[in-house]
């Protein structure tokens, strides 16, 4: 369709017939994500507070909708990439967010912790050393005085303030552990997110990076379960899927979202859960 054709399009935008406007609105959102970038453009030039809302709710449903597909694609695929994952739920708040530049932020990160690595190191040295990195010298910390920001469960802004949830901060550090081929997992524990170190020689301890990279042992966990009044289960201490952690993310930022009082936003998130969901399951 050419720009003039277009231009006419969104012109109807404005129309007082409802019919009209809906039947629009179908043949705009028919065209794909590639329109974006002109309703942009008509957004800035209009000084029509109707028309520009109509062009705001088409530029979100477009840009929700690569979203889902992505994510559908991310996780038919065979790979499932965990900051792939990521940076697809990043998108959902931010859809300019360039996986590239994550990467790029990520491997910086990578390099000022190689500069300090040993590989000669103990496991607990080796982990001390990232922890001195990343929390002392790069100043990663959790958001505790704004604990439910949406902000906190997206990678792309959590690698630019620094400051996270348990479940960003720990894919931050796994990234870089992995990066420097430590055997560093993500465990799903109820109510906090956690790492463990569990390599083949049966060495296994666990870190807290919500808590400066705390190390701690299964009998600490044990504990925790018990003050939960929880029955224990494996998945509370062993290691977990990329699937698992975008679940935990996803189910983090609708809460989120919940408690900031945007439900639209929530009940959108909760279907992208449900598109990578065995049993839709929304448990937060």
């Amino acid at each position: 369709m050419e720009e003039k054709e277009l231009k006419a399009l969104v012109s109807l935008l404005d129309d007082e017939d409802v019919q009209i406007v809906s039947h629009v609105e179908e043949k705009i959102l028919s065209i794909g994500v590639s329109i974006i970038p002109f309703l942009e453009l008509q957004w800035e030039s209009s000084f029509n507070p109707k028309v520009q809302q109509r062009i705001e709710e088409l530029i979100h449903t477009l840009q929700y909708e690569l979203v889902k597909r992505r994510l559908n694609d991310w996780y038919a695929g065979e790979e499932k990439d965990l900051l792939t994952g990521m940076w697809i739920v990043s998108t959902y708040q931010y859809p300019d967010t360039e996986l590239t530049q994550l990467k790029q932020d990520l491997e910086q990160i990578y390099y000022e912790t190689w500069l300090e690595f040993r590989n000669d190191l103990y496991p607990f040295d080796q982990i001390k050393v990232i922890n001195s990195v990343l929390f002392g010298k790069l100043k990663f910390g959790p958001n505790s005085k704004n604990f439910h920001s949406p902000g906190n469960s997206l990678i792309n802004v959590v690698l630019e303030i620094k400051k996270g949830n348990p479940i960003t901060l720990s894919v931050i550090y796994m990234l870089v552990a992995q990066k420097l081929k430590l055997p560093v997992y993500g465990v799903n524990l109820p109510n906090l997110f956690i790492l463990t170190y569990k390599d083949e020689k049966h060495t296994q301890f666990y870190i807290n990076a919500f808590n400066r990279g705390l190390i701690f042992s299964k009998q600490d966990i044990e504990n925790y379960i018990n003050e939960l009044h929880l029955t224990p289960q494996p998945s509370f201490f062993e290691p977990c899927d990329s699937v698992e952690i975008i679940r935990r993310t996803l189910r983090n930022l609708i809460m989120s979202f919940e408690k900031m009082g945007e439900h639209a936003k929530a009940n959108e998130v909760k279907v992208l859960l449900v598109e990578i969901s065995d049993g839709g399951d929304l448990g937060v």
